[in-house]
């Protein structure tokens, strides 16, 4: 497959983002906000909070994305929202340098408004996707966005970890001020990398201009219309119905398998390394779920990865060593980036391609809302039993219940209806 500039300049958008999901919000935030924000709290505490958090922040994505989407079809505005969402990340991301020992809550203000900045600029990211592949491409051209996710992610976290382990090495005084220092580099990676989809990628333009107001209104009507035409996409709602049960329990392995590691006596220094492998090996194993969906099919591909995924969250449940954590973490990457890239490029062809942004944030939306749920529960139930084993049954159920959902999600008849949408507005 031939990759242009404007393929490379939208994948490398996963790239530069990638920083605050693996520095950030898998890596750093939950080890520096238990220790050092949380200092004197009880784990079971500081673990309900991170999971709030984490629950609120998707929360205010919630009500934001498909709204915005929607303005953002009408006004042709997708880069700009892109590029405003990615502002607040890159802010709060620094910020984060700023908040001293045990004031755990401005740091969770900061992190929520990471969280904002990261998911929102999602929703426009992942709607430009229809801009930049064809539908036959999609399944390998959104697994380019993951690997470089993968691979970028990883290099920074990598780097940054080496500050952390020698901090005298980069002539910082302990651990503590290395880990503050990559909350900025997370800053300035994700700005910098996100410059080449800012200039290379072009958005679809629109035959009228409309002012602020008028996409305000048309976007409100267009939203109302979608929610009416729901049995005529019955498609896209399984299968909205089917990513909002299994992401659920992918996101909440991806922000809380720190916290649980922790909570078993895990090593935090061996947790952050567990993530590292994470990274280094969904980058090509992104690469080869694009090429297994080609082939055999994007949802099976998808069943396969969230068989393997309650596979391992079922191992968690019983673990007792580091060395399953490194074992779990790798078998994790080997799938990861492939369920989420391919949940991307199916629903990319079974969407009209003139309301992708909206769409997409109804994706981002129920992706999120699933963000708000697992963690919750994780944190409910680890406080409730006082065993966080047992919250680990909460994932393997959003497993379940996604795969059986998604198995009944027909994506030949959602591609035809698709292309029919999309001929009826030419």
């Amino acid at each position: 497959m031939k990759i242009n500039k404007k393929t490379l300049s939208w994948a490398f958008y996963d790239w530069a983002n990638s920083a605050f999901a693996t520095s950030v919000m898998a890596g750093f935030f939950p080890v520096f906000f238990k220790q050092f924000w949380c200092d004197g709290a009880d784990v079971s505490t500081s673990t309900f909070r991170l999971g709030m958090a984490n629950s609120f922040g998707s929360l205010l994505v919630i009500f934001l994305a498909p709204l915005l989407g929607a303005i953002a079809d009408q006004a042709g505005a997708k880069k700009k929202f892109l590029l405003s969402f990615t502002l607040l990340g890159v802010m709060a991301s620094g910020s984060l340098y700023f908040i001293s020992q045990g004031e755990w809550f401005p740091a969770v203000c900061l992190y929520i408004a990471g969280i904002v900045g990261f998911s929102g600029g999602n929703v426009f990211y992942d709607s430009l996707l229809v801009s930049v592949a064809p539908p036959e491409k999609t399944d390998r051209i959104s697994a380019l966005g993951f690997s470089l996710g993968y691979l970028g992610g990883g290099l920074l976290f990598a780097f940054n970890i080496l500050m952390t382990l020698y901090p005298s090495m980069f002539g910082l005084d302990d651990a503590a001020e290395a880990v503050r220092i990559s909350f900025v580099s997370v800053a300035v990676w994700w700005a910098l990398f996100s410059l080449p989809i800012m200039i290379w990628v072009d958005e679809p333009s629109l035959p009228k201009q409309q002012s602020a107001m008028d996409s305000c209104v048309a976007g409100l009507r267009q939203l109302k219309k979608t929610f009416s035409e729901i049995r005529r996409l019955r498609v896209v709602f399984c299968f909205l119905i089917a990513y909002w049960l299994y992401i659920d329990g992918l996101d909440t392995i991806v922000r809380m398998a720190v916290d649980y590691g922790m909570s078993l006596g895990f090593d935090a220094n061996g947790l952050i390394m567990a993530l590292l492998i994470t990274q280094f090996v969904g980058f090509p194993a992104a690469l080869v779920f694009g090429r297994l969906g080609e082939r055999f099919g994007t949802k099976k591909a998808i069943l396969l990865g969230i068989f393997i995924y309650l596979l391992v969250t079922t191992w968690a449940m019983f673990m007792e060593t580091i060395f399953e954590f490194y074992l779990m973490a790798a078998a994790i990457g080997l799938v990861q980036g492939g369920v989420q890239s391919l949940s991307r490029s199916l629903y990319s062809r079974i969407i009209p391609v003139d309301k992708a942004a909206e769409f997409f944030g109804f994706y981002n939306m129920l992706g999120k809302f699933a963000a708000v749920i697992g963690p919750l529960l994780m944190g409910w139930i680890s406080i409730l039993t006082g065993n966080p084993r047992l919250s680990l049954l909460a994932v393997i159920f959003l497993f379940v219940t996604g795969a059986i959902v998604l198995f009944f999600v027909d994506e030949n008849k959602g591609t035809l209806l698709a292309r029919e949408m999309n001929e009826q507005v030419k």
